[in-house]
This record gives structure tokens, sequence and C-alpha cells, in this order.
């Protein structure tokens, strides 16, 4: 780092990639800041400023010796697991500075040695203790999946079995009760159920009544008269609930039901094509069902306005993978399971080429990932008559 760019960053001020310490004395502090740092998006601290004015505190060699001595102890033995940072030592006027560079970190989430997770907060630090937000850490570092998550009070009883045993023979080619084994056994080895309980994926795909487990799963949809979601008035409103398979085709139907339809070349009695292609819908609509963040407790919304429809998944996209990746194909399977059963029970293919497709079949469609608000937002723009 140049001199001029340290000072620049210095008369800046702190923020949440660059914070300032005149001195450290403890490693088991500075590990804290270490660790909040690797469990987000990664920053420099710059040891020999001191962080209410900017100022230096004129490091000398010995102190600089001492504290990269610090560095090291508290990035071996302070931050589990243990990082490397790297230091870089800048001679100024008045002083040493000791710049400390962490990366984000690769296994995540990282704590120190009370077991205490730390994340960064504007220019400061803050503990992480919300369950989810532990979840959706350990999610990211594909430690645990949401889908696998057993669902407390379920059992194999839950399952329609009609339904899944028609899956099962189409899928396979035979029956259930010739497989030797019990159904409880089967479902466990698909990955379904574990000591006789559902996980979320089973329960949402094959449980009679996902929702009396898992209420907050649902599509909720609204269609508007106007353009914001301000309207008192509303033409058509639904709480979508059932089978995976059922909340598909129900969230399709309810948004065909409310776009128009253009009669093109067809004849005078038919219904006419959709203003927004059939595919187009089905693939996002599919998209939020199975990517969407299942440690997040809230539905899927799906709102029609007079000039555009917005497609909210909870959950942002999951680690580094950006809004210019998924337009190129790329993907990162939140939930592995329930994508593996997806192109069974939806028109749904994977490989990341859904978004690819929809954009193909229906260019007008914009994509936000809200990291604040945990979302993902698809929004097809209507064309207005």
């Amino acid at each position: 780092m140049e001199t001029e760019e340290l000072l620049a960053i210095i008369a800046r001020d702190e923020d949440s990639k660059h914070q300032f310490k005149a001195d450290v004395n403890n490693a088991s502090s500075l590990a804290a800041e270490m660790v909040a740092f690797s469990n987000s998006a990664g920053g420099l601290i710059f040891i020999g400023v001191n962080d209410d004015d900017g100022s230096r505190s004129g490091l000398t060699r010995d102190d600089v010796g001492r504290i990269n001595q610090i560095i090291s102890n508290a990035a071996t033995n302070n931050v589990r697991p243990p990082i490397n940072p790297v230091t870089e030592n800048i001679q100024l006027p008045d002083g040493l500075v000791v710049v400390l560079q962490i990366e984000p970190g690769i296994s995540k989430p990282y704590m120190d040695t009370q077991g205490y997770v730390w994340v960064k907060n504007g220019a400061d630090k803050r503990r992480v203790t919300a369950r989810e937000e532990l979840q959706r850490m350990f999610q990211a570092a594909a430690l645990i999946h949401a889908d696998e998550t057993p669902v407390s009070r379920t059992s194999i009883a839950d399952i329609d079995g009609s339904f899944f045993d028609a899956f099962f023979e189409k899928e396979y080619g035979e029956r259930v009760e010739d497989q030797g084994v019990s159904r409880a056994q089967l479902l466990e080895n698909m990955n379904l159920a574990k000591d006789g309980q559902l996980n979320i994926c089973g329960t949402l795909l094959f449980a009679t009544r996902p929702q009396m487990y898992l209420p907050v799963f649902i599509v909720k949809a609204v269609a508007f008269e106007g353009r914001a979601i301000e309207d008192e008035h509303y033409r058509d409103s639904q709480d979508i609930a059932g089978k995976l398979s059922d909340v598909f085709q129900k969230t399709l139907g309810f948004v065909l039901n409310n776009i128009r339809h253009i009669q093109n070349e067809q004849g005078f009695n038919s219904i006419g094509e959709p203003e927004i292609p059939r595919v187009v819908l089905q693939e996002l609509i599919a998209n939020a069902l199975i990517h969407r963040d299942y440690f997040v407790s809230a539905p899927v919304k799906v709102l029609v306005f007079l000039d555009r429809i917005e497609i909210i998944s909870p959950g942002h996209l999951p680690n580094n993978l950006t809004i210019e990746n998924i337009k190129m194909g790329n993907s990162n399977v939140r939930n592995p399971i329930l994508a593996s059963f997806a192109p069974r029970v939806l028109p749904y293919r994977g490989l990341g080429s859904g978004i690819k497709r929809a954009i193909k079949a229906y260019p007008d469609i914009d994509f936000i990932d809200d990291r604040d608000g945990n979302v993902f937002k698809a929004i097809i723009k209507r064309r207005v008559a």
C-alpha cells in the first residue's frame, strides 16, 4: 500500500472495511475483530492510528515486532478455524503503521475462543445470536442445508401414501410394495426422512398437509389494480398452500388469471396466449420455490401490478453468486435434495438454465439481489396497453 493511499483512507475515517487501532496488547480482543472481518467481506485493520481522530500513535520497530507476534498468536490460537492474515508496515513521518489485511473467510462461520461468532456491523462489530443467521452462515459454508432439516412432530404417517407410491412407480418403474423394505426405510434411503421424521424436503414434496408443520412456507399472491403495493384495493388475493407441486400449479394459475391474454392469429373462441410467455412464469416461479432460503421464516410473494409482476423469494443469492452470474447460467444449489427431486415434480431442468431460458423468451426482466433485506426479486415488466 502506498503512503498516499493509507493517508486517504485515514482521512475518510472508519467504515465496514477499515478499522483503526492505536495499539494492540491483547490477542483475544484482536481475534474478535479478525473473526468479524473473516465472517463478513474482509477488510483492513490499521494499527498505529487513533480511532477517535485519525492521528498516528507513532509505533516504533520494537512495537511492530511485538504487535506482529500478537497478530500471529491471535490468528493461530484465538480464531477458529485459524486464518492467515497478511501484514504490511508503512513508514510515516511520525512513526510506523501496521496494515493488517484479512480476507473474507472460506470456512465460515469463524469463532473466537469463547465460541462467539462476530460479524461487521458498519464500522463496528456485533455478536451473532439469532439462530436463523447462524444457520445461514453454516448453510453458506455447505455444512448444513435447510431442506434436510428435520421437521418436528412429523412422522412417516404424514406422507400422502397414494401420491408417493404413484410418484415412485412413475420415476423408477417399480411398485413400492415390491421393494422389500418399508416405506419408512425407502424415504430414508431417498434422503426425505431420518429416524422416522420427515425433513423439510420430504414434507414439502409428499406430506398430505405440509403447512400443518410448515405454515409459513406458502405463496402469498396478490393482484393489484394499480402500480403500487400501497393501493387500498386489489383484484385478487390468495394464500397458496399444499404440496410443492400443487403450490407451483396454483401460483402459475393465479398469475395467468390476472394478466391479459392476446388472441394473435388464433380462432375467435380461443382464450389466447398470455402476455408474458408461460415458460417465463414457469421458470421464475419454480426458481423461487426451489432456491428460496428455507432457513428464513417467510413466504414467497407473487405480486401482480398493472405494469409488472414481482416474484420475491426469501434469501439473497447464496455466497458470492451475482446477478451477472445467474444470467450467464451459473448456479449455487442452496437446497440440493429439493433440487434433485424438482425436475420430477415441476417443469424444472436445473443446471442454472432457468434464468437464461426466461430471459431468452422475454428479455424485459429485472433482478434485484437485496442483501440488506435478505430477499431476491424477479421483476417482469408488463407491456401496458
